[in-house]
């Protein structure tokens, strides 16, 4: 394993996200949000939270809130592998927001 692949491995959400999306070009970050979507079919699409809700959209985490899921049930986010390749620490996205505008709150 290279330095810069154990970097990235332990590196926080906001790390990983300067280091993605700061260099990709807008034809990239839209590639990227395609696969971040059909990744979601199989954990925003089944989670407890959306389903039922009539809710269509997915990729919370990237996104941001819903406007039609407002009930918090059990979460499936901390099981998705975006959440574990990003670094993503927080759960509810649907609800909540983004992890980008979660991010921000923090400071």
């Amino acid at each position: 394993m290279t330095n810069e692949d154990e970097y990235f491995r332990t590196a926080t959400f906001e790390e990983k996200f300067k280091m993605i999306y700061g260099k990709m070009s807008e034809r990239q970050k839209r590639e990227s949000q395609e696969q971040v979507i059909f990744i979601c079919k199989d954990y925003c699409g089944k989670c407890p939270t959306y389903m039922g809700t009539g809710e269509k959209s997915l990729a919370f985490c990237m996104k941001g809130k819903s406007s039609i899921i407002t009930e918090k049930k059990t979460c499936l986010c901390k099981d998705c592998p975006i959440s574990k390749t990003m670094s993503l620490r927080w759960s509810h996205y649907c609800i909540e927001g983004s992890a980008l505008e979660r991010s921000q709150a923090e400071k």
